[in-house]
């Protein structure tokens, strides 16, 4: 019979539905009555901790631990080592899935708990879910605890009371009930706790029988039960198939016969246990060759036995990551433990050696005898809860029960062949939809590695705006493209000895994948580092995945590889619909979608085909779980998982699309390290060195789950497990493809302990993509399987409702929070239901769903019935639900003053549900200025919390900050009053500080070179007064003997959304690192974790916080900096200037009012007036009448401008009335807080881009770029060339006479960017230079222009925010000898149903940049970087040409492509005109065949011929801004230009002609 694999708990019964738990629960009324019974934990040392009571309501008192576990508490709470103590559970939030049904199984035992009752005699959470869901809970944690009279106690903040037990030890305390006296302190550890949870007499298991017999004959094994756990019977009887004979600790089994001898785990003082030891002792003496295994409290026993010495820890080790490593092997295995006392083996008896030792602390984890069979661990190697990583040492007693010479444990070997000297890494390219910041996060880690480690470093990537393209990091980068081509000549010209492949997204593998195929790196002799190509293959292919995956006796989603349209539609037939149809080898689900029948499945097979050449049909998992495991492997099969997250919304959603909470909040134990042991042997399976993601869909009514797929690289679930753990995963696995093994690698966070660990949360993440679908009207708005969020944000807080309410503020800047005015806000243009109805919003996810769930709740809809309509987890509804009831509470009190009346308890706890100031203020009709007041005089106040990995087990001087009302003290002390060492420029490491980093070995503390010269320093500054009063004001800034470190906050870009992308990070890191750089000491806020400059290595201290003025100021409170940088973060923070300069916070650089010049549309126009400055005919509007009226004035078309916008958001070109009376209805105009503009529309002209520097109103630096497409495409659309290469020198004069009137008008210091239009004439007396806008701050512009020009422009504006002496120093860009080009990158392609055109408002995901010796090769660079496929070779070319300048210039290339061999096709209207004006080459009539419009079914027609390979380029343009869509006249959006817009491609056109 085959042996059962761990655990063995068979799937529970679902005898719950999930409503009684969580369905019908009120938790903010449950709350409230809790907040009626007060309870507080006591230690002897007069700490105390103020909460409420769930569970027993009763006073009791024991010995005060914490356990690190973050999940698991019903075993926990039943493990007998917990005896007599008062437990404190590290993670916040408690109680998520409910506890399971008290039954036994067949060997008579609970089949789910490891004891026969609550052993801890109190409980201590942060946060208790009075909501909990599974389908076996069949009640709540609380009545669990009631029934057996155990209290528990919440509210407190649990991570302070582990630092205090860190710090000073384990202590006595009490928990005590509302006015009882305090029980008196015992030390439990004083009696005989193993007396008192030991068997009273012996019990005999023996396996199941099966065909080999009944058991009868199989080896008997003795185990004392000192406090056994009830799953190590499990392993012996289940797992093993030995009789067990299961005795009192006391039992003499000293004259019995046996075949081996375990000893259990168990509570208390080892040298409580006298009579066992002695026991032991004579059965070693008598018996030598008798076989003896013990763990955990065993295992200190059988140490007794043997003569060595056993201590009392300081807090012992409880929690289930603790890294031991196996001293026969160096291998490290992450174990449950759960002791307080350990062996001394610091002077062994002869004959014993040490077997493990804790990698953290170094303590003693195990010994053996040298010769005689005899080994204890400290740690459960059956661990329930926890992973079982080491249950092979279960095995190895097996063996030496049959042959006592045994042997030991082998590793997989894994060598590599050569030292690396230098190391191609490849980048991602520009940003698209699916492929974002991420990969500069990681490939920036991976260039950190490199340099700590003396490699070099050699970096391709075209995308200019990234900070990993910066000077100083990589040793050399290359602008070109990542394609098999550029990178085979960067590889004959640099000769690299390895590559990394894994950290630059889908881009790069594929790149490697053809470079491996073409034999180009074993030409070469480039070798592959970390995980092989082959493996890399095995993972991609989905054919050969899912054969790996079964071969190990997994499973996948039923699915089928198709490479025809025949074989896919007979795959699904086979399936049954619904299906998933899948493009294999594609990122961010592109192409991919669910049919639910033939028709759609057609549909879809086209648009999969148009994208890959392999298609995948899977069996549908809609409504399942879907979960992700981050999986760490090194070349000495060191396995780990880093990270855990579970997806909100059920499968059906691309993960990408789904908002992410981390760690998983609603899996049990088992289904949490059963997944976890599942990953760690695909990992291993598939030979993956590194790191890899796997996913999976779990039935969230069954142990049943499938296998998604696992990436096999670094992906954008990586950067959020980075970020959500605080371990930095690519940097890591840089470290382990060049070679390391994770035990020697440290723990960047801790500095003390390995980074062969598994991080420990005590907070909860929340990650929420950002969607702009609004900006494409007629894209399909719901979300499936294919990706279309352009950005995410993530929060961190120590409960759920605080960190989503976080998120959705974060995501969007209008959003209060979870509350239905967003939704009511925002469905016409995001909305998934035409209809605006909530249901079908909820059942058809879109954007807006989490507000539309707010208004369903506020409309009446239930909990169930919700869950219902989207098959989220209930748990995740109840505790959004708790949100809306408490809103409904303070709406119910209507003023401020009822608020006041609740009480400081209770605007302390709606704040701990994640409200807003502004939000509160809305609800109790009042301003959020008021509730802020209010807050300040009660001292309701976030605390200021770390990320420590650890969970405060273990010391950690980390940087890396949130805030969060879940506490009461805060981690830090403000930066300002923190001392540096001598030897230390900052407080923290940076990442790329002065000079090469030094390479670190395990566990020393880095040490800096000596003897760096200092640059300038530039003056002191104080802090503004803050117009908040606080009953404790914070002690003044003390600049003496630290007067040359002040402190700066640098405000991030927040998401990443169609306008502000990467190039705000380069701008914020660049800013950042100036600051340090120059001696001061520097502080980012932002929210977003695809960004370097959200690493806490790149900052002395990173608050992962929102952008939003209540928040900021409460930093500002706490840190009181010297200044505050807003001009580098995009419109987000500037947005932000005034208001925060109101409340008195110091703005760095050009005064608040002047940004509030430059953004406010009418006050700007009105200066340009009066300083005479030529701009389009403009006027400032209330009435719809006024408009009108100007528009007629000046005639159509004309421009409407909302204030304060970002990426062109909710501006129109209006062509008529009816356009105009329309558009001022919306809401994009309506709700504006600021002024709205209307100007006359200029058509043909140029659009320049000036980017400067200015001093006090002086511009000291500067670049003029052109725009290669005409005046009304946004210039984050436009291609820009660089120098200009068509404006006149009157013209650039012009450009820069005004420019520098505006820098001296808003008196600017710092960086800005200023867009004109220009109508060049034959004279300077016709040409006109007119100014469309400026905006003081960095543009997207500025990491092109500072890497063109090699003068970084930040740095530059930084200098000058510290009023440092910064001198001129202009660039003469007709010196310069090659042209700078850069192009946008378009994503319509991943967005179903988009019409790719560009206009006034911004559509492009991101951008790359090329060089070349002149204008037209740079560009064709370029336009490959950003993903076009140009075709060199003849072929058929399609026009469609709607302008009529657009045909007249086509005539003139037409001989030449004839020449060329390209054949011409044209749509009707366009061949007629080409026929009409005749064109010849050689006298000969040039050729052009018609087609007809698909509509029409005439054939030939478009879509045939791009069906048959006829035509292979299309160049398509509109007649005006009204045309209608590619499907309209026969293009879908699937046979569209890849990545380029309809405009684009004309002018693509012509430089391509011109470059042939």
């Amino acid at each position: 019979m085959k042996r059962a694999a761990p655990p063995f708990a068979p799937p529970p019964r679902p005898d719950n539905d999930g409503k009684t738990l969580a369905g019908t629960v009120d938790e903010f009324a449950s709350w409230e009555a809790a907040a009626k019974t007060p309870m507080e934990l006591r230690l002897q040392s007069g700490e105390c901790w103020r909460g409420w009571n769930f569970g027993a309501k009763r006073s009791v008192a024991g010995e005060v631990v914490f356990c690190t576990a973050m999940m698991g508490y019903p075993e926990s709470l039943t493990d007998p080592s917990f005896a007599g103590q008062i437990l404190v559970l590290t993670y916040p939030l408690v109680g998520n899935y409910g506890v399971p049904p008290d039954e036994n199984d067949e060997l008579g035992i609970p089949r789910y708990f490891e004891g026969s009752k609550i052993f801890p005699v109190a409980v201590v959470v942060s946060e208790y879910s009075f909501v909990a869901s599974h389908y076996s809970a069949v009640k709540s944690l609380s009545q669990w605890l009631e029934e057996h009279e155990v209290p528990g106690i919440f509210g407190v903040d649990t991570r302070a009371i582990t630092k205090r037990l860190r710090m000073e030890g384990s202590a006595l305390g009490a928990v005590v009930m509302g006015s009882d006296s305090a029980p008196a302190l015992v030390d439990p550890n004083l009696r005989n706790l193993v007396a008192e949870v030991s068997v009273s007499s012996p019990k005999l298991y023996v396996p199941p029988q099966d065909d080999d017999g009944d058991g009868s004959d199989a080896p008997l094994v003795i185990a004392v039960d000192c406090g056994m756990k009830f799953n190590i019977v499990r392993f012996f009887v289940y797992y093993l198939r030995v009789r067990l004979k299961v005795v009192p600790w006391n039992y003499d089994f000293s004259k019995e016969e046996f075949d081996g001898l375990f000893i259990s785990n168990g509570p208390g003082d080892p040298e409580k246990c006298d009579v066992t030891v002695k026991c032991l002792q004579q059965v070693m003496k008598d018996r030598p060759r008798l076989p003896i295994f013990g763990i955990c409290l065993g295992h200190q026993l059988l140490s007794l036995a043997a003569g060595c010495k056993t201590y009392k820890m300081k807090f012992g080790n409880r929690g289930v990551n603790q890294p031991c490593i196996d001293l026969r092997t160096g291998r490290c295995y992450i174990t449950s433990q759960n002791h307080g006392f350990a062996v001394d083996d610091s002077d062994l008896p002869e004959g014993w050696h040490s077997l493990f030792v804790n990698a953290n602390d170094g303590s003693n984890e195990g010994i053996a005898h040298k010769e005689k069979p005899w080994l204890s661990v400290q740690f459960h190697p059956e661990a329930c809860c926890g992973p079982v990583d080491t249950a092979f040492l279960f095995d190895e007693f097996l063996r030496i029960l049959r042959d006592a010479q045994g042997r030991s444990l082998t590793t997989i070997s894994y060598k590599h062949p050569q030292a690396i000297t230098k190391v191609l890494v490849l980048g991602s390219g520009g940003l698209t939809i699916g492929q974002a910041g991420e990969f500069d996060y990681s490939g920036s880690q991976a260039i950190k590695a490199l340099r700590e480690q003396h490699v070099q470093s050699v970096l391709i990537n075209p995308n200019i705006a990234t900070v990993q393209t910066s000077k100083g990091l990589a040793d050399q980068i290359f602008f070109v493209p990542v394609t098999p081509e550029f990178v085979t000549k960067v590889i004959e010209k640099v000769r690299p000895d390895g590559l990394f492949a894994a950290f630059g997204g889908q881009t790069a593998l594929n790149c490697a994948v053809q470079l491996h195929r073409n034999g180009t790196l074993k030409k070469y002799g480039v070798k592959v580092l970390g995980t092989q190509i082959d493996s890399i293959v095995a993972t991609e292919d989905r054919d050969v995945f899912k054969a790996g995956v079964e071969s190990i006796g997994e499973q996948c989603a039923l699915s089928a590889c198709a490479d025809t349209v025949e074989d896919a539609k007979k795959a699904a037939k086979e399936i049954g619909f619904p299906v998933l149809v899948r493009a294999a080898f594609a990122l961010g689900g592109l192409g991919s979608g669910f049919a639910s029948n033939e028709a759609e499945l057609d549909v879809l097979l086209e648009r999969a085909f148009a994208n890959s050449s392999q298609v995948i049909i899977d069996e549908c998992l809609k409504g399942w779980k879907e979960l992700e495991y981050e999986v760490m492997r090194d070349s000495k099969d060191n396995c780990l998982v880093v990270c855990n997250m579970e997806n909100l919304d059920p499968m059906g959603i691309h993960t990408g699309e789904s908002i992410v909470v981390a760690p998983s909040q609603t899996l049990s134990n088992d289904e949490y390290h059963h997944l976890r042991a599942v990953a760690i042997k695909v990992i291993r399976h598939f030979g993956i060195v590194g790191e890899a993601n796997i996913q999976y869909a779990l039935d969230p009514y069954s142990k049943r789950y499938r296998i998604v797929e696992v990436n096999a690289r670094l992906s954008r679930s990586s950067a959020l497990a980075s970020k959500a753990t605080g371990y930095p995963l690519a940097y890591v696995a840089a470290k382990i493809a060049l070679g390391h093994d994770l035990v020697s690698l440290r723990n960047l966070v801790t500095r003390c302990t390995t980074a062969c660990f598994e991080p420990s949360l005590d907070y909860c993440v929340v990650k929420i993509p950002r969607w702009d679908i609004d900006k494409f009207p007629t894209v399909e708005r719901t979300l499936g399987t294919q990706m279309k969020s352009v950005g995410e944000v993530m929060s961190i807080a120590r409960s759920f409702p605080e960190a989503i309410q976080k998120a959705l503020r974060m995501v969007n800047e209008g959003s209060v929070g979870f509350d239905e005015s967003w939704y009511l806000r925002a469905r016409t243009s995001a909305g998934t239901s035409k209809e605006n109805n909530v249901e079908e919003e909820m059942r058809c996810a879109g954007p807006l769903r989490l507000w539309a769930i707010a208004h369903a709740f506020n409309t009446g809809y239930s909990v169930e019935k919700v869950h219902e309509i989207t098959r989220i987890d209930r748990w995740f509804l109840g505790k959004l639900f708790s949100v809306h009831q408490a809103r409904k509470r303070m709406e119910s009190m209507g003023s401020l003053s009822a608020l006041k009346e609740a009480g400081p308890e209770f605007l302390l706890r709606v704040k701990q549900l994640g409200f807003c100031d502004r939000q509160i203020g809305k609800a109790v009709k009042d301003t959020d200025l008021a509730v802020m007041q209010l807050r300040a005089g009660w001292n309701v106040r976030p605390c200021v919390k770390q990320v420590d990995t650890l969970a405060a087990e273990f010391p950690a001087q980390t940087n890396y900050l949130y805030l969060t009302y879940v506490g009461s003290q805060n981690d830090v002390v403000p930066l300002r009053t923190e001392k540096l060492a001598a030897h230390k420029d900052s407080l923290y490491d940076t990442a790329f500080g002065k000079g090469r980093l030094q390479e670190e070995s395990g566990f020393n503390l880095p040490t800096k070179k000596s003897g760096v010269q200092r640059v300038q320093t530039s003056p002191s500054f104080s802090p503004r007064k803050s117009a908040i009063k606080t009953e404790e004001p914070p002690p003044p800034l003390d600049l003496n003997g630290e007067a040359q470190k002040p402190s700066f906050i640098v405000l991030g870009s927040g998401c990443y959304r169609i306008g502000a992308s990467v190039e705000f990070d380069w701008s914020s890191v660049s800013a950042v690192r100036t600051l340090r750089e120059t001696g001061h000491r520097a502080m980012v806020i932002n929210c977003n974790p695809e960004t370097v400059s959200t690493d806490y290595d790149e900052s002395d201290r990173l608050y992962f916080e929102e952008l939003t003025l209540e928040t900021v100021l409460e930093i500002c409170n706490f840190e009181q900096p010297a200044g505050t940088i807003v001009s580098v973060g995009g419109q987000t923070p500037n947005n932000l200037a005034p208001k925060l300069d109101k409340m008195g916070i110091h703005i760095l650089g050009t005064a608040a009012q002047n940004i509030d010049r430059a953004e406010d549309r009418s006050k700007f126009s009105a200066m340009c007036d009066e300083l005479g400055i030529d701009q389009p005919e403009w006027s400032e509007f209330v009435k719809m009448e006024e408009a009108l009226s100007f528009a007629h004035m000046v005639g159509f078309p004309v421009l409407v401008r909302p204030s304060y916008v970002l990426s062109g958001a909710a501006m129109r070109v209006i062509d008529n009335e009816d356009q105009l009376k329309a558009f001022l209805g919306t809401s994009a105009v309506v709700e504006q807080e600021f002024p709205v503009v209307i100007s006359k529309y200029i058509e043909h002209a140029r659009e320049i881009e000036f980017d400067g520097i200015g001093r006090d109103g002086q511009v000291i630096n500067y670049a003029i770029s052109e725009h290669v497409e005409d005046a009304g495409t946004h210039s984050g659309d436009a291609t820009l060339l660089l120098p200009s290469q068509r404006l006149h020198l009157e013209t650039h004069r012009r450009v820069m006479h005004i420019a520098s009137q505006l820098c001296k008008a808003l008196n600017i210091s710092g960086p800005f960017n200023v867009q004109f239009m220009s109508q060049e004439g034959s004279s300077s007396s016709v040409r006109a230079v007119k100014v469309i806008e400026c905006n003081v701050r960095a543009s997207r512009t500025v990491p092109f222009v500072s890497k063109t020009l090699n003068v970084n422009f930040i740095e530059l504006a930084t200098r000058v925010m510290l009023k440092q002496d910064v001198k001129p120093s202009p660039v003469y860009l007709y010196d310069f000898e090659f042209v700078a080009c850069k192009a946008p990158m378009f994503s319509f392609q991943r967005l179903s149903g988009s019409d790719p055109h560009v206009g006034v408002e911004m559509q492009s995901t991101g951008e790359v940049a090329c060089f070349g010796q002149n204008a037209n090769e740079a560009f064709l660079k370029t336009l490959i970087a950003s993903g076009v496929k140009v075709t060199f070779e003849p072929c058929g070319i399609l026009l469609s040409l709607g302008p009529q300048d657009h045909k007249e210039t086509i005539l003139k290339y037409l001989p030449f492509l004839d020449e060329m061999g390209f054949k011409i096709y044209a749509t009707t209207g366009t061949a007629s005109y080409i026929e009409a004006n005749a064109p010849k080459r050689k006298g000969q009539r040039i050729s052009v065949s018609p087609l007809s419009n698909a509509v029409t079914q005439k054939r030939p027609n478009v879509m045939s011929a791009m069906a048959d390979k006829s035509v292979k380029m299309v160049i398509c343009t509109p007649s005006s801004r009204e045309f209608p869509r590619l499907v309209d006249v026969g293009l879908s959006e699937n046979r569209a230009p890849q990545h380029a817009s309809k405009s684009q491609w004309f002018i693509i056109f012509v430089f391509f002609i011109e470059w042939l």
